[in-house]
Formats: C-alpha cells, structure tokens, sequence
C-alpha cells in the first residue's frame, strides 16, 4: 500500500516537473503540516490577550508548510534505501527515481531559506528557539535506528512550535508554555504510535525501529494514558494561563476525539490506522476554537 494517492489533485493538475517536488514536501499530504502547524496556533492563541494576531498566525502557517517539506525532504534522503524496501514508501519520489539526490538537496536548501525569512521576522527569543529546534530536526531521521521511541523525538519536533509560537506572542516563556508543550509530546506518542503501526512489519524485515513495535499487542491501554496525560497537561496550560470555561469544553470534545481514536482504532489495519491518524486534525481545531473563544467570550 503506497502512501501517495493515485489520481490525488496533484497528479492530476500539478504540472508534471513540480509533481516530485510536491511529493517530496508532502504538500499532497497536508495532515503532517496541520499536526506541526496547531501547536504554534494553539500558543499565540493563548498567549493573546483577545483575539490572536494574525500576522503571526499567517508566518507560523508559512512556516509550517515550509519547515514540514524541509524535514519530509531531510527525512526522504537520509531513508531513501530503507524506503525502497518498505511497501508503503517505494513509490516515493527519491527511491522511486523522480528526483535526483542532488535535485533533493537543492530543493532542501531552498525550503529551509524560506524558513529561514519566516523566522528572522519574529522576535529575538522566538529566533534563538527556532535556531535551536534545528538541532532536533536534523537528528530526527536517525532515532528510529537507534531507539524503540522515535515518536518521543518526533513529539519534540512537532510541538517546538508551542514554545516558539508563546515566544512570538508574548516575548516570554511561562509555565502555560511548558505545559502545553509537553500535552503536544504526549499527544504525538499516541498519534504517530498508530501510523507506525501500518508498517510493523517491514520495519521489523529492515530493522527499523517504532513504538508500534515496543508496544505490540499493548498498544490500546498506551494510547488511553498519552492521551490521558495529553488532557490532563493541556489542562495545566489552561490553568496556569487562566483560561475561561470555554477553554475546557473545547478540550473536553478534543479528549472525547482521543478516547474514540483508542478505543476504536485497528492497529491490524493499514487504512484504518491512517484514518485514525488523520482524524487528530479535529483535535487541532477544538483546542484553537476554545482558546480563542475563551479570550473573547
């Protein structure tokens, strides 16, 4: 099972030399960028004193799809032999041939100077984190040959904007900050243990590590504590920012959302596990309506 849609939008109006390259930076695949970009959302949103500044919310947006296809391409050259062997990436477009190696660097290059643009607009302490998750990113693609937990280091990754996004907002960090970064790392251990499910047994031929694998057939009471504790850490975020009640019904729905991806999810089942994985996008949208609607109501 590839993981790129035949017939999708891209295939069928993308102009054929800019394909490889919309495949290469997932931008066919937009769940990965809504999963790094809410984060940053959910943080100039509850740093704002009323409504949060959409200057901000348009260069973390920017940043978002950028910076995701940066580490999607950094990602796809370091694992282009581990691709070929796994069903469910051969297609993809270095293993597959559509791109160069060298075509993949130059394109790499490129991505991470636009980001580079979107952070040098923020503020100084916005732009030291931004430098420092750099560290993070390049090291990333190395943990699943290493560690049984390379979704603990992606939690890191794709919750940075957490800090990042507090930092833009305010020129600070508080314990508000903290809080729902660590929910975000929680949250990602749940959501990336159920993607990698759909390739536990080629990583398990290539010798490739996951929390799919550590877990097994334990996987569901894992999902209801990540998501649990998720809840419970966005909570303190809530608390120590001195959110009003409509912060807690939009992660009361949000956690209803997370108990019904555990109980339900086949973690036997390639599509399902995808589906369930891409269903975390609601969790994105009712943390961000109930900060913003606990500002202004």
């Amino acid at each position: 099972m590839s993981d790129i849609r035949s017939g999708d939008w891209a295939e069928r109006y993308a102009p054929p030399g800019l394909l490889p390259y919309i495949r290469l930076a997932r931008l066919d695949r937009p769940i990965g960028t809504w999963l790094l970009l809410f984060p940053g959302w959910w943080a100039i949103a509850l740093a704002a004193p009323g409504w949060p500044d959409w200057r901000l919310i348009v260069l973390f947006g920017i940043g978002a799809v950028t910076m995701r296809g940066a580490g999607c391409t950094l990602n796809d050259i370091i694992d282009r032999d581990f691709d070929a062997r796994v069903a469910r990436t051969r297609t993809r477009p270095l293993p597959s041939g559509a791109v160069s190696l060298r075509q993949a660097a130059v394109f790499l290059i490129a991505q991470l100077t636009l980001g580079a643009a979107v952070l040098a607009s923020l503020d100084r302490l916005a732009v030291l984190l931004g430098l420092f998750v750099l560290l993070l990113v390049a090291t990333y693609p190395l943990m699943k040959r290493v560690t049984y937990w390379p979704q603990f280091f992606l939690g890191l990754n794709f919750n940075w904007g957490a800090l990042m996004g507090y930092a833009a907002a305010s020129g600070r960090l508080d314990a508000a900050a903290l809080w729902l970064y660590l929910g975000g790392i929680a949250w990602t251990l749940g959501y990336d243990t159920i993607y990698a499910h759909q390739d536990k047994e080629d990583d398990v031929l290539i010798g490739v590590k996951s929390s799919a694998l550590a877990l097994g057939a334990r996987t569901r009471p894992w999902l209801f504590a990540f998501y649990a504790a998720a809840a419970a850490l966005w909570a303190a975020a809530g608390a120590a920012a001195a959110m009003r009640w409509p912060f807690y019904l939009g992660l009361g729905a949000a956690l209803l959302q997370l108990l019904w991806q555990a109980a339900r999810v086949d973690i036997d089942d390639p599509a399902d596990c995808l589906a369930k994985f891409r269903s975390n996008r609601w969790i994105g949208w009712l943390l961000l309506i109930g900060i913003i609607a606990a500002h202004v109501v």
